[in-house]
Order: structure tokens, then sequence, then C-alpha cells
């Protein structure tokens, strides 16, 4: 039986403890769209440093944790157009549903929030959509 589940497992509770202890130390949702949208748009100067370090443990650490994989097959796309594309699209669909999966889909659902809850059961149709239009219809995925 393959193991692999163990490590989305592993990265859900380190998701969940890291929203807990951004809520608890901060006193706000660890969504990570909003933090960078207050960099971007500048409403969020008072918390700049703690912003800035949130966002560099999400692109620093998971380098550091290479050397516990052997080899990790993402399933990710290798055509540049369909990622580019992709991330816009996640861009303006965190902006229109005011936050993005952390902020709603792990803080929202687990605070029993209907507006997290709402966006999130959203989020996982629009992806489901995406799917079924990228992979069975154009082929691109």
């Amino acid at each position: 039986m393959e193991q692999d589940w163990i490590w989305g497992l592993v990265g859900g509770l380190m998701i969940g403890l890291g929203a807990a202890i951004y809520l608890l130390v901060n006193g706000r949702i660890m969504g990570a769209s909003g933090i960078l949208g207050g960099l971007v748009d500048g409403s969020g100067r008072d918390s700049t440093s703690e912003r800035f370090a949130f966002l560099a443990g999400l692109v620093a650490i998971p380098p550091l944790l290479v050397p516990l994989y052997q080899v990790v097959d993402t399933k990710v796309t290798s055509n540049i157009a369909v990622l580019v594309i992709a991330g816009l699209l996640v861009g303006i669909g965190t902006r229109i549903a005011n936050g993005c999966t952390s902020g709603h889909g792990v803080c929202g659902i687990s605070r029993f929030s209907l507006r997290g809850i709402t966006a999130t059961v959203f989020y996982l149709i629009g992806g489901g959509l995406a799917l079924i239009v990228g992979r069975h219809l154009l082929g691109v995925i």
C-alpha cells in the first residue's frame, strides 16, 4: 500500500498548526492572499515585518525540506502558458472572494464561518470545472 497520503496529512497538520499559532499570536486570520495584499496595497503598514516574515517562510521552508523527499511527482504540467493562466485565475479568484483557501478554507471552516464555507465550496466547484475543461475538453493539463 502506498504511503504518500502521509505527506498530505503532515502538510495539512502543519498548515492547521500554523493557522492556529498565527491567530493566537496576532489575533488575525492567516490568509496568505490577505497578508500579501496588505503589503501590495499598503493597508498592512502596521504589520509589515510580520507579513514579510510570513511570506519569507512560505518561500524559504520548502527548499529546506527537499532532503526529506526522495522523488516528488507533482503532476504539474510543463506548459508554461497553462501555469501562467492558472496563476492569474487564482489571483483574480482570491480578489473576487476576498480571500484564498488558507483564509476561507482552513481558517473559515474551522471557525464555522458561513462566508468561509461558501467560498470554499465555490473554490472546489471552480477547480473541478477547470480540471474538466482543461483536461478533458482542451487537453492542456
